[in-house]
């Protein structure tokens, strides 16, 4: 079992009140194929913004063939304002098989989820932990090269602030993790996930945290400072994959 997060919050009712309208649409087109639903991710968290960020849905069925896909595809409701539903549709067969490929995912989901209908099958999920070190690994360097690369090729800093603001939800999913790892207890809040992975690490947090700042500050930084930021946040990932590529995981 993953260690236990600190308490999750109860989301606001704009959240459940969305995410039940979404289903209500949803969820008669299923029939008996339906399993569950839940919300998960950072509506879960403290800080959570609906107007920055989707409320993230998933769907549980038991098969998911070509004819239901279309009555599913006719009935999804069609965005309006905030908070946005993110839907995602799995059945329980691709979720089983795929414990071992996308283990830093389930686990995320495992410990962070609230059940809105149907069954809980994450109760008596066991995801693997053999690989989940080498798929943090795998996806922090990815996305430093990905990172340092926008910043070489992009001269306006508009992008470069709207790129390191893009990928603050992702890194607060692989630093879950990689306190999972260390036998952590995982913060509710996202901002002291990032401060939490920066001193059991040993990292410079500020730099850290540029990531998550950028995504939710309201008003957009100084150029200047906007560069700084990204730099700041590229040197302290760097040293976060060294310390990761030296970490002996049971």
């Amino acid at each position: 079992m993953p260690p236990p997060s600190e308490l999750l919050i109860e989301p606001s009712r704009d959240v459940l009140d969305a995410a039940r309208a979404w289903l209500a649409r949803v969820r008669p087109v299923l029939g008996n194929e339906f399993l569950g639903a839940y919300i998960t991710g950072s509506a879960l968290t403290q800080g959570f913004n609906p107007k920055r960020s989707d409320v993230n849905l998933l769907v549980v069925a038991r098969s998911l063939g070509g004819e239901l896909l279309e009555r599913i595809a006719a009935a999804v409701p069609r965005p309006s304002r905030p908070p946005h539903v993110s839907p995602r549709f799995l059945t329980r067969a691709q979720i089983e098989k795929s414990l071992d490929s996308f283990p830093l995912e389930f686990l995320d989901m495992q410990e962070g989820h609230l059940l809105l209908e149907g069954e809980n099958i994450f109760a008596g999920l066991a995801v693997p932990r053999t690989y989940l070190r080498l798929q943090c690994e795998r996806e922090l360097r990815t996305k430093l090269i990905q990172l340092r690369q926008t910043f070489l090729l992009e001269r306006d800093t508009r992008a470069l602030a709207a790129t390191l603001a893009s990928v603050a939800s992702s890194f607060a999913a692989l630093f879950r993790t990689l306190l999972r790892l260390r036998g952590e207890t995982i913060p509710a809040h996202t901002a002291r996930v990032f401060e939490k992975v920066s001193d059991i690490y040993g990292l410079q947090g500020e730099g850290l945290l540029g990531a998550y700042a950028m995504r939710h500050e309201e008003k957009r930084p100084a150029a200047d400072v906007v560069r700084s930021r990204y730099l700041a946040f590229l040197a302290e990932l760097e040293r976060l994959v060294g310390a990761l590529d030296r970490l002996q995981v049971q």
